[in-house]
């Protein structure tokens, strides 16, 4: 079953990363990187890191026309910073995957829909 996995950061997680030295961010995307490899045969889109949100642009359908706005605006603290297509044999098998996910503290795993 194949799974979008969207990494997405807090304020929080975002200030911290900042504060770290040139070498504990070094550690950090060291990190990263070795989760990509432990998972590559499980990784069908090894998808991208997103640039920040001050430079999305939203786009609102509701019905009575279209509202266009620079950044997410989104009500809560949390951005999707990057995302991930994985291809495994159900959610639990997701689950475990992303409970070993060595950066920012939120996941959203969401199937991708059969067209």
């Amino acid at each position: 079953m194949k799974y979008v996995l969207m990494f997405i950061e807090t304020e929080q997680f975002a200030k911290d990363f900042a504060a770290l030295e040139p070498a504990e961010k070094e550690e950090a995307y060291r990190r990263v990187y070795q989760w990509f490899e432990d998972h590559a045969d499980k990784i069908t889109n090894r998808g991208s890191k997103l640039q920040g949100a001050e430079t999305a642009t939203t786009v609102r359908l509701d019905g009575s026309g279209v509202l266009t706005t620079d950044g997410p605006f989104i009500e809560g603290k949390e951005v999707v910073s990057g995302f991930t297509e994985i291809d495994v044999e159900d959610l639990d098998e997701a689950l475990r995957m992303v409970k070993t996910w060595p950066a920012c503290p939120v996941i959203e795993i969401r199937p991708v829909a059969q067209m």
